[in-house]
Formats: structure tokens, C-alpha cells, sequence
């Protein structure tokens, strides 16, 4: 058995990342990165066949350093720690990134790394909450509304309209893997610890699946506040983000 990994374009891996995409079925973090050009393509071989792909891409964007999809069809699975090795080689990446919920290369990061760590949450859709504001409504925005100023979100293309007065902004993201979309929110700082957030986020759930979309969500691992309004709106942990250094030493 011989095993390699070669770079290629993108267009060479697409079939084999539509299995991938397929066998998943959750969002995908960096999706976009392939379609903006932050990645390396390598095609996976074994005894000349094309058996998987991998993708590399760079923490700084240009140097690619960091694996952080890797698929293998299921016939050859059992060769996946042989050509994930030819993966590092043939790459020179020195991390590793990927979701706990992609379970194959999860599996290769706690063979191939050290230090590895988490530090966001992936959420996904869980249940229908009823949350009711008493004179709130969420609405599209509108030109001349009185937005505040964010500090971390953008402004989103829905408000939480209280009595009036815009108190949070939210919306979902769609330049993720389909179906899937990206919910984000931000509650006025005065205004926080009140509900208004998982109203928010429900009401954005709703219009995310009158968009055809499915939603999911992240966060910061220390961010106890989303965490809290995304599980009330009906999102449920579905993963984390793991980081290792490869080791030197791997088998």
C-alpha cells in the first residue's frame, strides 16, 4: 500500500468534499474559506486511487499552517492515520483546527497533537421556545431608525423594538455551508439581563426558517451571557473548536 497527498486546485476535491459535506450534515465554521481563496487543496491517494482530500489554511491567511478539514471515503478509513500523515508531510502544517463534532478528525487530533485546547462553543437547533417580551416586537430595520453603537456584532438586519426604542440588533449569516446559517445578536448594554436576547434569538430562529435556512450559532467559551440566551432561545451545544500543535514525535 502506497499512500501520498499531492496539492491541487479546489475544483479537484469539490466531489469529494460534497461526500464530506454530506456525511456531516452541520454547519461548518470555514466553510468560506475555500471559495475566498485561504486554502490549500491536497488530494489523498492510495495505491494511485483518490481516496480523500485535505484543506489547509493560515492562521494569518497567507502562510498555511493549519489543517483543518480532512476527509476519507469509507473504504479506505482504515488508512486515515497513514494519509493523514502524508498530509502533514506533504503540507509542512504545524496546527491543527477542527469541531469536536466532526468526529474523524477529531480522532487525528488527539493522535497528531499536543496543547490542544477549545475555545468556542458550536450551538445548533434544539426546540421551539415562547418567549414573550411585553411590548416588544422584531421587525426588519428600517432607514432613520436610532441604532447604537455595537462593540462586537455587526448592525443586523433585524431590531428588537421595545416600547418604541431599538434595544438589540441580530440577524443570521449565509455564507456558510448550505443549509445551514449563522445566528448573531446585540443587546444594547443598558439593556441587558433582561430576556431580551433569547426573544431576539428566537424571533431570528423563526425568520431563519422562513428563509429556508437551519440555524446555528457560536460563541466565545467565556461568554457565559450567549451561552445562556442561546440555550433559552432553544439552541443546544453541538460541539467546540480544538486547536493542537502537531507534535514531532507522532507515530
Amino acid at each position: 500500500m502506497t499512500v501520498a497527498a499531492e496539492r491541487t486546485k479546489l475544483k479537484m476535491i469539490q466531489p469529494l468534499r460534497a461526500l464530506y459535506l454530506q456525511s456531516t450534515n452541520f454547519q461548518i465554521r470555514y466553510d468560506a474559506c475555500h471559495d475566498r481563496g485561504w486554502t490549500d487543496s491536497y488530494i489523498l491517494t492510495s495505491d494511485g486511487l483518490q481516496v480523500g482530500y485535505g484543506s489547509v489554511m493560515g492562521r494569518d491567511r497567507a502562510d498555511r499552517d493549519t489543517v483543518f478539514e480532512f476527509f476519507v471515503i469509507p473504504s479506505f478509513r482504515r488508512q486515515s492515520s497513514a494519509l493523514f500523515r502524508a498530509l502533514l508531510a506533504a503540507s509542512g502544517a504545524r496546527y491543527i483546527e477542527c469541531q469536536s463534532n466532526d468526529l474523524g478528525l477529531t480522532a487525528l487530533l488527539f493522535e497528531f497533537a499536543r496543547e490542544i485546547s477549545a475555545d468556542v462553543i458550536l450551538f445548533e437547533d434544539h426546540a421551539v421556545s415562547r418567549h414573550v417580551v411585553p411590548g416588544g416586537i422584531v421587525r426588519r430595520r428600517r432607514k432613520g431608525d436610532a441604532i447604537f453603537a455595537h462593540a462586537v456584532e455587526p448592525v443586523g438586519d433585524y431590531v428588537l423594538e421595545v416600547d418604541g426604542e431599538v434595544v438589540a440588533t441580530g440577524g443570521f449569516l449565509l455564507h456558510y455551508n448550505p443549509p445551514f446559517a449563522d445566528l448573531f445578536m446585540e443587546v444594547r448594554e443598558d439593556c441587558r439581563r433582561r430576556g431580551f436576547a433569547s426573544f431576539l434569538l428566537q424571533e431570528l430562529k423563526r425568520e431563519c426558517h422562513l428563509a429556508g435556512r437551519v440555524p446555528a450559532a457560536r460563541c466565545d467559551l467565556r461568554n457565559a451571557g450567549s451561552r445562556g440566551a442561546l440555550t433559552n432561545a432553544g439552541m443546544r451545544v453541538c460541539g467546540f473548536m480544538l486547536a493542537g500543535v502537531v507534535r514531532s514525535d507522532f507515530p
